[in-house]
């Protein structure tokens, strides 16, 4: 179970950074210089902690539903896989716009994409929670890895 724990704690970690950024995403808040600094500070973490929920879940998650014999599990998988490519990318898209030259000036279209992003993010972590953590523990599979 300790997969499925840390996968857990990894996906709360994410929704509580979003909320965290969501409210530090104000107009007059990102005109302080600072908070401007500190949102896009905790941008560049959130970005990080992203791959890093991705890359486990490609690592701890998927081989074990890839090499099960339920085909739904298999499928489930895959599903999950595919719909992770497009967010990745769209992510790497949006670090290469608004990350990557350090400039604070936070505009409407900033903020626009930003609270995108971050909708997308949220929106994979509760079908990960609502469909994908349900069949995982049903299933039994990282019960019986950790046996």
């Amino acid at each position: 179970m300790e997969i499925l724990d840390e996968f857990k704690q990894r996906q709360g970690d994410l929704l509580g950074m979003i909320k965290d950024l969501k409210a530090m995403l104000k107009p007059e808040q990102l005109k302080i210089k600072p908070n401007a600094k500190a949102a896009h500070d905790y941008l560049c973490s959130l970005g990080e902690k992203l791959k890093r929920h991705l890359s486990e879940e490609d690592r701890g998650v998927y081989p074990p539903l890839l090499t099960h014999e339920d085909p739904k599990l298999k499928s489930l998988a895959w599903g999950f896989i595919s719909g992770e490519k497009p967010l990745r990318k769209q992510f790497e898209t949006y670090y290469q716009s608004w990350l990557k030259d350090c400039d604070f000036n936070f505009n409407e279209e900033f903020l626009h994409a930003t609270l995108e992003m971050l909708e997308l993010i949220e929106v994979r972590i509760e079908r990960e929670q609502t469909v994908l953590l349900p069949k995982l523990e049903e299933s039994g599979v990282f019960r019986a890895a950790a046996n």
